[in-house]
């Protein structure tokens, strides 16, 4: 009989819990009624998709998760995107699969069910928990086909963060944050599949950059020394344009663009 009880106690609870009420107005999330964090809405591509950044109550940032267009589409599945997850306190990352009609409300439901905010942090456990629950592993796309054009021509990064050459566009990059002095990015064909991932220290400083293409499925390090000291440099493109400029010249010259 006390077994039985217990059993009934332990379903009740796992009922309760299953049953929290998110709510979602004016950018502020609350479950049960309490307000847990703020979402930053960031539209892409004419405001088509969206990119997402979770905030505590108190300003620290904790999530940020971007449309991943490098992996292939799931067959049986064409009304969801791939978003990519970084989960800053906890260093974690994970790719989850957001709803192309509500991408917005299919964020809120897996930070809020999740259960992964703990005051002005996150539960590393519910951080975990949630990956292995409901993140997705995907193959990743490799079959991309670059722009016919004059390659004689110089290459131009435009605002917007397209890239040019011979007055045609061969491809566009993203800012995918700041972590531990490391700033990183992604390049892609003007399909929207990534092609390279890349990261370096020392802004327009840089003398190397950690590269991984979805291509040949390996990390490698790229030398791109330059002898100039650069000091503040301000661009409406983007503030790390002179190592952006020296990266796209290796990828096009690598045919990776």
């Amino acid at each position: 009989m006390k077994t039985i009880f217990t059993f009934l106690c332990l379903l009740g609870v796992n009922i309760f819990l299953s049953a929290q009420k998110v709510e979602y107005k004016n950018n502020i999330i609350a479950v049960d009624g309490n307000k847990i964090g703020k979402v930053e809405v960031q539209k892409q591509n004419l405001g088509l998709t969206k990119n997402f950044n979770l905030y505590s109550m108190d300003g620290q940032k904790l999530v940020i998760a971007v449309l991943s267009t490098e992996f292939e589409g799931d067959r049986n599945d064409n009304t969801s995107m791939y978003y990519r997850f970084t989960f800053l306190p906890t260093n974690q990352v994970g790719i989850f699969k957001l709803s192309t009609l509500a991408m917005e409300k299919g964020f809120i439901n897996l930070i809020g069910k999740g259960s992964i905010i703990n005051g002005n942090s996150l539960d590393a456990d519910k951080v975990t928990e949630l990956i292995a629950t409901k993140g997705v592993s995907p193959r990743t796309s490799v079959n991309y086909t670059l722009v016919s054009r004059n390659r004689n021509w110089p290459i131009e990064l435009r605002e917007g963060k397209s890239i040019e050459q011979g007055g045609e566009t061969i491809g566009f990059f993203t800012s995918t944050g700041s972590m531990g002095g490391q700033d990183s990015y992604e390049f892609f064909v003007p399909d929207g599949i990534m092609v390279a991932k890349v990261n370096f220290a020392g802004g327009n400083n840089a003398q190397n950059f950690e590269l991984f293409t979805p291509r040949d499925k390996v990390r490698i390090v790229v030398s791109i020394p330059q002898k100039d000291k650069v000091g503040g440099l301000s661009s409406s493109i983007d503030p790390n344009l002179l190592t952006l400029k020296r990266i796209t010249a290796w990828l096009v010259q690598n045919n990776y663009l």
